[in-house]
């Protein structure tokens, strides 16, 4: 099988006639192919969403809606197709895919598609000067939005439903990593109305096709999810062009736990907060703090629940833990892996998992670590896989020198039922997100984004419209 690019509204073979394999990470075999793209499609797609812009930008808010939430709908028909897609192309288990993964990206369309409808400005009376200030808040053009392998559904169509929604046309490139989810969406984008050229989406490696949607001269904005070092290349290229970006980074998340917590809410939370999605989250909490009076506790009853997750194939409803999205990933994650052994004990875990009939599949045992200090590597570079460390501590002000002790800043989760202690903790936290008592619980009226070398700016709710239109003053004296 063959994936296309979707281009003004037509599935289009690359220009070059170029092709990478796409693995099934379960397996470890070739089940399809993926256009290798370059500048020279990036330029198609570009012109196509040039052409479509000015009726686009025009067309109602109302209008808008009604296509947006008409792709929710049709993705939320067809969950069962995207999950199997889904959980194929990236290694996730299918149930996984289904809970989580698809309805959100409907959800996403649902969400932008109402959004829009009560997105306003402001005006400011110059009371005494005989003036009026208004602002208005108009599409930026043409955009370019780049997203992830871990969500691959779940955060490309959290890039492009604002987009859309806002008036924009876009150019867009999934992971080719995990490219089917979105190579299916192009007939969903038709069916729903969505006009050819509003929405393009250009497969390829991030090095050629990525680079050159951020390097196209016209392209006015670029919304970017996935690693810091390629963030930083990203803002290296966008920012002498002057484009808007949006940069969604990595993370190395502290999940901080006093002895005062519901403790088997807490411990039941933190399997899941480790090892979700094999720990591919960027808010996965995986350095977990533990208060020295319930450390031993802790140690015990967690290592245990960790030793009872199941890896498995992600077709598996049995399967809890599935396979790493790529052997290099592995590869990676398991020389992390080797390097904790210089730096701390293996406590469970480690090792590579030969899955009965899928041997040849990248599979891992989830992995607990217990470490002496945070300035260990395995503590301060994102492994993100199903590896976290754990550690005691006696004070709130040591943990949160620890928690703060990193060149990340996306998210954290604080486990106390202490009220002052917690205001105070969330306050100090240099990340983005707190939850407290929870985690990944999300409202998608709510900024998203972190701090540090976790990221610029901020998505979600209106935050995402902000970034998507720009904004000029109008000052009338009358």
């Amino acid at each position: 099988m063959k994936i296309k690019n979707f281009i003004n509204g037509t599935y289009t073979n690359p220009m070059s006639y170029a092709w990478l394999d796409n693995y099934n990470p379960a397996i470890g075999k070739v089940y399809c192919q993926i256009p290798n793209s370059s500048e020279e499609d990036v330029e198609l797609a570009y012109q196509a969403a040039e052409k479509a812009f000015p009726e686009w930008s025009q067309t109602t808010y109302e209008a808008r809606s009604r296509i947006l939430i008409k792709i929710s709908e049709l993705i939320e028909s067809q969950l069962e197709q995207f999950a199997l897609a889904e959980s194929k192309d990236n290694g996730k288990p299918l149930h996984l895919a289904k809970s989580m993964d698809i309805p959100r990206a409907a959800l996403n369309f649902r969400f932008f598609g109402q959004a829009i409808t009560q997105f306003s400005s402001e005006s400011h009376d110059s009371v005494g000067l005989d003036a009026i200030n208004f602002t208005l808040r108009q599409p930026i053009g043409v955009v370019g939005c780049i997203s992830p392998w871990n969500l691959p559904l779940y955060l490309f169509t959290w890039k492009i439903a604002p987009a859309l929604a806002a008036g924009n046309c876009v150019v867009a490139k999934p992971s080719e990593i995990t490219p089917m989810t979105a190579y299916l969406l192009g007939d969903i984008c038709n069916e729903a109305g969505l006009p050819p050229g509003v929405l393009n989406i250009v497969h390829g490696e991030g090095r050629r096709a990525g680079q050159a949607i951020v390097a196209h001269p016209k392209i006015k904005a670029i919304s970017f999810t996935g690693g810091t070092k390629t963030g930083a290349e990203i803002a290296k290229t966008a920012a002498p062009l002057f484009k808007k970006t949006s940069l969604e980074l990595g993370g190395k998340n502290p999940n901080i736990i006093f002895g005062d917590c519901d403790y088997e809410d807490m411990l039941n939370t933190t399997v899941r907060a480790s090892f979700a999605n094999q720990g591919q989250i960027c808010l996965c909490g995986s350095r977990i703090f533990v208060e020295a009076s319930i450390y031993d506790k802790f140690k015990t009853d967690f290592i245990e629940k960790v030793k009872q997750l199941q890896v498995g194939h992600p077709s598996q409803s049995t399967t809890d833990v599935g396979a790493i999205v790529s052997k290099n990933h592995l590869n990676i994650i398991l020389d992390y892996i080797e390097i904790a052994k210089t730096e701390g004990e293996i406590l469970c875990g480690g090792n590579p998992v030969n899955t009965p009939n899928f041997e040849n599949g990248y599979y891992l045992e989830p992995t607990v670590i217990e470490v002496k200090t945070n300035r260990c590597r395995i503590n301060q570079e994102e492994i993100f896989g199903p590896v976290v460390t754990i550690m005691p501590f006696e004070t709130a002000a040591e943990v949160v020198n620890m928690a703060n002790d990193s060149n990340y800043g996306l998210s954290a989760s604080v486990w106390t039922n202490d009220l002052k202690r917690c205001m105070r903790i969330t306050r100090q936290l240099n990340v983005g997100i707190v939850w407290v008592n929870t985690w990944l619980l999300r409202d998608l009226r709510t900024p998203f984004g972190g701090m540090k070398a976790s990221g610029l700016g901020r998505e979600g709710g209106l935050e995402s419209l902000r970034f998507f239109t720009e904004t000029k003053n109008v000052c009338i004296k009358y």
